[in-house]
């Protein structure tokens, strides 16, 4: 598997990059995994009926920054932005013979383990896709660290995961994230503080447990 940084990029530009690596794998290249950081956007996914999520008005949008746009992938809506770490995994399903399901849990999996060598336990939700833990002093209520919205297209994936490193948190209260009323967020630097793992470390850490992933069946 390829690892390629793609630094920080617009949504729109790494949605093409992602086509171009897409397009190359189906055609029988080097399986590959996009690294990137996104400037201020909010995303929806296929499913019909998010825009009810979106909380602030375009006047607003416009005033912080942030863009929109209607995407391809699976799941609801979410924010990305600079100090989330967004995975593009390209990877032709039958060579590691999972179907979609199984590939997200593969995708989940990879996030738990990285996590803990961070030194974060975290867990999956069976009602909610995504990475989830425990927030510190507040017992019984978790907050989400990883959102997950993939698309699989002639046998190959598309998008991938967005995990919180150092985000600025303010930008989800903007959005319903991925539609699940009263579910909060949270990131790395909320969770560890000054000990937080700066990105690229976090970078890091998650290539290498992609790439131990997707290899040992393929």
């Amino acid at each position: 598997m390829i690892v390629q940084d793609l630094g920080q990029m617009a949504y729109r530009a790494a949605w093409a990059a992602q086509d171009e690596a897409h397009a190359a794998v189906v055609a029988g290249g080097d399986e590959r995994v996009l690294l990137v950081e996104h400037p201020a956007v909010i995303t929806f996914g296929r499913r019909s009926g998010q825009e009810k999520h979106l909380l602030a008005s375009s006047q607003r949008l416009g005033e912080l920054g942030v863009e929109v746009v209607h995407s391809d992938r699976g799941g609801d809506v979410t924010f990305h932005g600079l100090g989330q770490l967004v995975a593009y995994p390209i990877v032709r399903l039958i060579d590691h013979r999972l179907s979609v399901g199984g590939f997200v849990h593969r995708l989940e999996d990879v996030v738990l383990a990285v996590l803990a060598e961070l030194g974060v336990t975290a867990h999956k939700d069976p009602a909610a896709i995504g990475l989830w833990v425990q927030r510190p002093g507040q017992a019984g209520e978790s907050a989400k660290i990883c959102a997950l919205g993939v698309r699989v297209r002639r046998g190959v994936s598309l998008h991938g995961i967005a995990l919180n490193v150092k985000t600025d948190l303010r930008y989800f209260e903007l959005i319903v994230p991925c539609g699940l009323v009263d579910r909060t967020v949270t990131s790395l630097q909320q969770l560890l503080g000054p000990g937080a793992p700066d990105m690229a470390k976090v970078k890091e850490v998650l290539a290498r447990q992609m790439c131990e992933a997707f290899a040992m069946d393929a």
